[in-house]
């Protein structure tokens, strides 16, 4: 029988495909930051008004880019591919509810 913990990692990777000029998409790695139910309730509170950058900021830990990751570059990110943080932010949530999981 596999081990199974109750405690988990801080962080977890996953890719994220998302719309890039051209018609194109790309496929990255990035790291994000994992919350419990309750910490995923208070994150969902009032999303709506937040900017893309600031909700980026709040669950991701990293990526596997050459650029730096912080504050500026996730910025970038948000204004040069508009449709970035709504597939990172799907992503996000289907992995920590574990919503793709099958049969």
């Amino acid at each position: 029988m596999a081990k199974f913990k109750l405690a988990v990692a801080p962080t977890f990777k996953a890719k994220v495909a998302f719309p890039v000029h051209g018609g194109e998409s790309v496929e990255l790695n990035f790291e994000f930051k994992h919350r419990t139910r309750d910490q995923l309730a208070e994150l969902m509170k009032g999303i709506e008004k937040r900017k893309d950058v600031d909700l980026m900021e709040d669950i991701l830990a990293g990526w596997e880019l050459d650029d730096p990751f912080g504050k500026e570059s996730i910025e970038l990110l948000c204004q040069n591919f508009a449709g970035a943080p709504r597939e990172i932010f799907g992503t996000y949530i289907t992995e920590i509810t574990q919503a793709k999981r099958g049969n």
